[in-house]
């Protein structure tokens, strides 16, 4: 045992309202030590039903669980235990803690971050009390043979501190009944292993405990070979998430997603991990599971690079004696040398993804078990039995619930400026000198503003907002705002300062002239373009099963990519909205780098909302970027049977809109996106969309006039081609603002799509909702409640 952490003690001061073992045995008489015991089994009886036996020390009294992980055991909410040596002997950033307890509650499971506290063996340390331990700068390294010797010391008077490993932290998770841990690599074989014995304990503890690792795999400089033999040996199942990639993949290497090392076996979802976690349980089964989680694409460390760093590092620990515990600290220390922040930063987002995984596993197994019929059962047990971590099942299980509509967008704080005209001016703001306005500030940003519209507009929606701000005093303003107008704020993401500098939250400036209308704007949404959490993403989108998913321009094209790709996995309705000229054109931005979009008969988007710049900037971004020169488009083009179409374009139309190219633009588009409503302003919305083979629409007589070109009759998928020019709502006497309106148009449409509601009956609900905004000084008008009835009756 390592005598320099031996002699690291202290007193044991007095911990206000912590029920362990150590106070049980400091000296007293022994009425004192029975008073304690029946006070410990009381709460034990009160929270569990049961009592504890009281001739005998029992395990509360020896492990500190928390009243929240505790209550979490007994109600079967999705638990994740975080091993805390990342925060004590990591170098990362102090603020950790409570980064990753807010990742794993976002995501609708309750954090338990295990460690030894003052002695005492904890389940559930809060994040400010692991703060607090860290910054003692005296917690030692713990693994299971640790354990014993740190609570005796405490017991002795001599307590102290300790970050967990792997091994100790399955060890503690298990005793509290927790199923899954997230963490950052695995421990393994050291280079020369099979001579030294240098064998991380977190392999045999794999090999006896039964707990489901998350990592992404382990450090590049151990021997991966050796590591997935042994444990082989000890019985422990190993699965890579395949993450989109196909045949026999190989197992991550931490920094890097890929070893050279094939893995024993893959899975590709969440709910394929908690299924083989409950299988595993119920079998009796008694070792671990590792399922190895690569590291994001983005943030990996190329593989040459890092194996040249490797091998210089490993070289030097050998020259200069750095063995045995040593070891690894130096090896690391010199890979952030040799390789700079990036690996810093890795560490962090694979840590983070891994929790992000684990937390959606942990969902699903509750989920499982909710509704897996079994015995009544009462307590945590904790024997070494098969039956040893089962909790209590009850039916009432509180994971994240469903979503009608999830938005993923822009929120930001907005600044409205309207210039005070004079009588003697036009009402437009002049340029080059200051103008006498306005200026009111509010919340915004296109998803803000599609969520709010859809939340007010119907009472009974389930509308939740996927976005994220800055640590800073907008974004604070911003959490707060949402609170207050009733929208879900568990799915906004504050990106802490200490790791994301940049991470300014979203602002809008808008100028308006005179009568409202919309001069010009200036917009910091930066933080939408630089930061992405797909992993973190994926798990909200399986855990609210959303019937449409809103996703808005402001991301970049390769998030916005992401997006529809995680929607389409999960068989989710996608309704695209724009936001601006330059920033529709990121999803049709040229392929490289971006994720396949998808044409008829499997489009990836259901439906899109631009206004007639945005729509033409659209067609623009497609034509140049090559999306009209695949052999799938013109399939579905000369479906439509369009030669010659201009007069019946003005027909439907105008011949304004006609000679401005805007149906011609629809019409190319559809193969893509095959329900346009493009918003016309003061003319009102025209409705594009191919028609099923089955649709009614095909054989109505009062729909017949608005079918463009029909396809042919043994076509497999399609039937025609339908336009409809939706003229305006009704004429506005008084424009206050536009700003908003065509996002509380979207809102109103997804609020009653969402409900099964008929898109055409929907449109003209939807165009009143905007002109209440346009009538109101909110970017999203306080009386959309007025709109309920009026969707009622548009649902089918």
């Amino acid at each position: 045992m390592n005598s320099t952490w031996m002699r690291v003690s202290r007193p044991l001061p007095t911990i206000a309202g912590r029920r362990a073992l150590p106070h049980s045995f400091w000296p007293a008489s022994r009425q004192a030590i029975i008073s304690k015991k029946h006070y410990v089994s009381r709460l034990f009886e009160r929270r569990y039903g049961y009592a504890t036996n009281r001739s005998l020390p029992a395990l509360e009294d020896w492990l500190h669980v928390s009243d929240e992980v505790a209550e979490a055991v007994a109600e079967n909410k999705p638990l994740v235990a975080l091993e805390s040596t990342i925060y004590t002997h990591g170098a990362l950033s102090r603020g950790l803690p409570l980064e990753h307890e807010e990742i794993v509650r976002n995501l609708g499971g309750v954090p338990a971050i295990v460690a030894i506290v003052d002695g005492v063996p904890t389940v559930g340390v809060t994040g400010q009390e692991m703060i607090r331990v860290v910054e003692t700068g005296d917690a030692v390294k713990v693994s299971r043979r640790e354990v014993s010797y740190l609570v005796g010391m405490g017991m002795s008077g001599h307590a102290m501190n300790g970050g967990t490993t792997i091994s100790a932290t399955m060890l503690l998770a298990r005793l509290a009944g927790i199923r899954i841990l997230g963490t950052g690599g695995l421990g393994g074989v050291h280079n020369g292993g099979e001579a030294s014995m240098d064998v991380s304990a977190d392999l045999t503890e794999l090999g006896r405990t039964r707990v489901a690792v998350v990592s992404s795999g382990c450090k590049g400089f151990l021997d991966i070979s050796r590591t997935l033999e042994y444990l082989e040996t000890q019985g422990c199942l190993v699965s890579t998430f395949s993450d989109g990639r196909l045949g026999r993949i190989e197992f991550p290497a931490f920094w890097a997603r890929e070893s050279g090392i094939k893995s024993p076996s893959s899975i590709t979802t969440d709910m394929e991990a908690a299924s083989i976690i409950l299988a595993q349980e119920r079998l009796g089964i008694e070792s671990g599971m590792l399922f190895a989680n690569p590291i994001p694409e983005q943030f990996a460390v190329p593989s040459e690079e890092m194996r040249a760093a490797i091998n210089k590092a490993v070289s030097e620990a050998n020259e200069q004696g750095y063995v045995g515990s040593t070891n690894t600290p130096f090896i690391l220390k010199r890979l952030k040398e040799l390789c700079g922040h990036k690996v810093v930063t890795a560490n962090r987002e694979l840590v983070k993804s891994n929790i992000t995984r684990a937390t959606g596993i942990a969902v699903e197994l509750s989920r499982l078990m909710a509704y897996e019929p079994r015995p009544a059962s009462s307590g945590v047990r904790s024997g070494s039995g098969s039956d040893s971590s089962r909790a209590p099942l009850r039916s009432n299980v509180v994971v994240d619930p469903q979503a009608d509509v999830l938005v993923a967008g822009g929120v930001a704080v907005d600044l409205s400026c309207d210039y005070n005209k004079s009588k003697t001016d036009d009402g437009s703001p002049k340029f080059h000198t200051s103008n006498s306005a306005f200026i009111s500030q509010s919340i915004g940003g296109v998803g803000h503003n599609v969520a709010l519209a859809a939340h007010r507009s119907s009472s009974q929606l389930r509308v939740k907002l996927c976005s994220i701000v800055g640590d800073d005093v907008a974004g604070s303003a911003v959490i707060a705002s949402l609170r207050k107008s009733g929208l879900d704020t568990k799915h906004i993401q504050k990106l802490n300062s200490a790791d994301y500098p940049d991470a300014r939250t979203a602002q809008y400036v808008a100028v308006n002239d005179g009568s409202g209308n919309l001069v010009m704007a200036m917009a910091d949404m930066g933080i939408f373009l630089l930061h992405s959490f797909p992993d973190q993403w994926r798990s909200i989108i399986a855990s609210t099963n959303p019937k449409w998913l809103v996703v808005d321009g402001n991301w970049s094209a390769e998030t916005i990519r992401d997006w529809i790709r995680m929607g389409t996995d999960h068989n989710v309705k996608i309704a695209f909205e724009p936001v601006s000229v330059e920033k529709s054109k990121r999803l049709f931005a040229p392929e490289a780098g971006v994720s396949n979009l998808s044409l008829m008969p499997r489009a990836s988007i259901d439906l899109a909302s631009p206004n007639i710049h945005e729509l033409a900037a659209m067609y623009q971004a497609a034509k140049e970027n090559g999306y009209f020169d695949c052999h799938e488009w013109f399939e579905v083009i000369d479906t439509f049977g369009m030669r010659g179409a201009r007069d019946r374009f003005v027909r439907l139309t105008s011949a304004e809109l006609t000679d401005a190219g805007v149906p011609v633009q629809c019409v190319k588009l559809l193969p893509y996106i095959p329900t346009l409503l493009t918003k016309l302003g003061p003319d009102g919305v025209l409705y594009t969309t191919i028609l099923g083979r089955d649709d009614t629409r095909l054989t109505d007589r009062d729909a017949d006039k608005y079918i463009l070109g029909r396809a042919p009759p043994d076509h497999p998928t399609i039937g025609g081609l339908y336009m409809r020019l939706f003229p305006r709502a009704e004429t506005i006497e008084q424009l206050v603002s536009v700003n908003g309106a065509g996002d509380t148009f979207l809102g109103v449409l997804v609020s009653g799509l969402s409900q099964g509601g008929d898109i055409e009956r929907l449109i003209d609900v939807a165009q009143k909702g905007a002109v209440m905004t346009i009538k109101s000084a909110h970017t999203v008008s306080p009386e959309l409640h007025q709109l309920e009835e009026c969707l009622a009756r548009a649902l089918v």
